[in-house]
């Protein structure tokens, strides 16, 4: 009996990440299940390109598109995949990996492919904040801030990320939010204010341990305003998935809600972004097909 095959295109980054990229093309060819899969290669040239690749790959009934990049590529593909019939796959190659360590996909390149070879998927949840899209983290504090300074440094990398929160975090000043959600309005200062649909800023920094992108909800962690002095304890408790635990933090789980806020600035996904101050968000369940790990 013929069986066909599925389609998929691999996306290319070329800039994500410290690893060099043209070992890929080989890996992909090498890898991946040839009688389960017929495949292009498609490489960005600028920011916003894989958007218009995802596109053109939805007009072609395209089965999968696989980000093979960092959070930035994850979010313009998945995003851009939202609502459509073609599925998200990751190779995670990138600085953070966010979405890709909370999926259990590997960070080995040849057992990401592996992993899309073995089909196994979900469809996760969505996130919408004043009709943007985002798939695993909305930030608005200091993440924010961290953001969009990692993405006007010349260098990649974790020692990138460490190096800009220290520089930073002796200057910032607490933003004041108020959060009107479950029939409840609370208004206070904190350093972070960050929607989890996903458990991680990725680099391993778990900081909402409990969500999951499957139950319809997205968690609001806040982190109040602490002294330098206690920054090693609090990056501890993110590194071992214990941040829920601090006396600093509170997490509020919804489907809805409204924030408002002092500053502008955001970031979702890692992508560095602005607000009018007013957030209106919605979970949109079950909204984006994504090939998972184990």
């Amino acid at each position: 009996m013929l069986v066909m095959k599925k389609s998929i295109w691999f996306v290319i980054n070329p800039i994500s990440g410290v690893r060099r990229k043209d070992d890929l093309p080989e890996l992909i060819h090498e890898h991946l299940d040839h009688t389960q899969f017929d495949y292009l290669i498609k490489s960005t040239s600028h920011k916003g390109h894989a958007i218009d690749i995802a596109k053109n790959a939805i007009a072609n009934n395209i089965d999968i598109v696989c980000a093979v990049g960092g959070d930035g590529s994850v979010h313009e593909i998945g995003t851009t995949l939202i609502g459509s019939k073609t599925k998200l796959a990751i190779i995670p190659i990138g600085s953070g990996n966010g979405l890709a360590r909370h999926m259990h996909i590997p960070l080995s390149v040849k057992k990401a492919i592996i992993c899309i070879n073995e089909s196994k998927e979900i469809s996760m949840d969505t996130v919408l904040v004043n009709n943007q899209p985002f798939l695993g983290v909305g930030g608005y504090g200091f993440d924010a801030l961290i953001a969009k300074k990692f993405d006007e440094h010349k260098k990649r990398g974790l020692w990138t990320y460490v190096k800009l929160i220290l520089k930073e975090f002796l200057r910032y000043n607490p933003i004041n939010i108020s959060i009107d959600a479950n029939g409840q309005v609370k208004k206070l200062p904190v350093m972070l204010c960050t929607l989890a649909n996903t458990s991680e800023f990725g680099n391993g920094f778990i900081f909402s341990p409990k969500s999951d992108a499957t139950d319809g909800k997205v968690e609001l962690f806040l982190l109040k305003p602490f002294s330098f002095w206690r920054l090693p304890g609090i990056a501890i408790r993110f590194i071992t998935g214990r941040s829920e635990n601090s006396s600093y933090t509170e997490v509020l789980s919804f489907d809805h809600a409204t924030i408002r806020m002092s500053q502008q600035l955001a970031h979702y996904d890692g992508e560095p972004s602005t607000t009018n101050g007013v957030l209106k968000i919605k979970v949109v369940p079950r909204s984006l097909h994504i090939l998972i790990g184990k």
